[in-house]
């Protein structure tokens, strides 16, 4: 039973390239256990003859939210897989702790509920989010009170029950980006949560400018081959203690496989989002020179994924793809399309979403490692086939073809 990992330090000094530390983060005491491969521990429960002794580790839980010293009590508290996995998203990213759940949602669900416990139940949120996100915000199915703004509203949308301020960028799905140290200036004492799914902490490190939480759906880079579900919150230990405490109470954990499979894809996250980085752009490019395409966002950042207004029917330019995958989710080895207004962000408000630059003829594109030539010609046909509508020119509209971020 591996049982090491749940004393690991949570952090390390920062001496180390991010390179590296995604090889070896949540694994540096392998070597002295005698193993290369980090072990897979998928026990539900634990032995234990000193119940006297659980009774106060599980009161020791309860009181400060702690990872219990020792073997673990019972999956839903602690798992030593899942706890290699956080220890080194937690360095990735720059933050003393990282807590894991069962998938983005899970996570962004726990935060809420963590700040609402205290009474803090009014959000401060920027569009355009992940439209489930934007949906949970939205309902109030928490409890929870959102006020949309923009970034140089967020200060005077603060309130004294203010518990979070909450921004993605880039932004799913128009890659709009925010100035995350102007932001934490303008949050004051109230934390700055930072969805960075998109950026991954190869791209940016939101603690870094001022970000106090930064969310993940570890389902999407992270993972990085489609086959795992996963969330992850990276913040202070003391932030992770009450976070860790929802989790048991509600039970939205990650399975140790899943645990197992994120702490792997960890291991070449680097190397996946800047090789499929430097394919997005080139596409970007490309994209911004067709006459087929009314606009393209890409983000001054980087990354893998761009999205682009199309002159033509979007919805027949998703049918027409034959290498690149028409599926929802992002982040993996193959390249996905989507149509956002009708699939990931459908859930939001028709006209949200249109305010928040999501219209009708916008496509996503998660890019992937394929070549680049063979992405270009799948699009190139998609875009001309016989079942897409013919290209109008930019003269003919009256406008040239806008790029956003190149």
């Amino acid at each position: 039973m591996d049982t090491e990992a749940s004393t690991t330090p949570r952090t390390s000094p920062p001496s180390r390239a991010l390179a590296t530390e995604a090889v070896h983060a949540g694994r540096d005491d392998l070597a002295s256990l005698g193993l290369h491969a980090p072990p897979l521990d998928l026990s539900t429960t634990y032995p234990s003859y000193d119940s006297r002794g659980e009774a106060e580790r599980i009161d020791a839980f309860a009181t400060t939210g702690a990872r219990p010293d020792g073997p673990p009590v019972y999956a839903r508290l602690d798992n030593p897989t899942t706890g290699r996995f956080e220890t080194a998203l937690a360095r990735l990213e720059g933050t003393e702790s990282a807590v894991a759940f069962a998938s983005g949602m899970a996570a962004l669900t726990a935060v809420l509920l963590a700040r609402a416990s205290i009474g803090l139940r009014h959000v401060v949120a920027v569009r355009p989010l992940y439209g489930c996100s934007d949906h949970l915000l939205g309902a109030g199915l928490l409890g929870t009170e959102v006020t949309w703004t923009d970034p140089a509203g967020i200060s005077d949308a603060i309130r004294p029950d203010t518990g979070l301020v909450m921004v993605e960028t880039p932004a799913n799905p128009t890659l709009a980006e925010v100035d995350i140290r102007a932001v934490a200036h303008a949050c004051g004492s109230v934390p700055l949560l930072v969805d960075n799914t998109f950026a991954t902490p190869v791209l940016q490190r939101p603690v870094e400018h001022g970000a106090r939480i930064v969310l993940h759906s570890a389902t999407k880079y992270l993972g990085g081959h489609g086959d795992v579900m996963g969330g992850v919150v990276a913040c202070d230990e003391e932030f992770a203690a009450t976070l860790r405490q929802v989790r048991f109470a509600t039970g939205g954990v990650l399975h140790p496989l899943a645990g197992y499979l994120l702490l792997r894809g960890l291991s070449t996250l680097p190397v996946r989002v800047r090789a499929a980085s430097a394919s997005a752009a080139e596409l970007a490019r490309r994209l911004t020179a067709d006459p087929r395409i009314a606009r393209v966002h890409y983000p001054k950042v980087g990354g893998a994924m761009v999205s682009f207004e199309v002159y033509g029917d979007p919805h027949r330019v998703i049918a027409s793809v034959r290498l690149i995958t028409p599926a929802v989710s992002l982040g993996s080895v193959d390249s996905l399309i989507q149509h956002p207004a009708s699939i990931s962000h459908r859930i939001v408000a028709e006209g949200d979403r249109q305010a928040a630059g999501v219209g009708d003829r916008l496509l996503r594109m998660s890019v992937g490692l394929e070549d680049v030539e063979d992405l270009w010609a799948d699009l190139c046909q998609a875009l001309s086939g016989p079942s897409a509508q013919p290209a109008r020119t930019a003269a003919a509209n009256g406008r040239e073809p806008h790029p956003v971020g190149l």
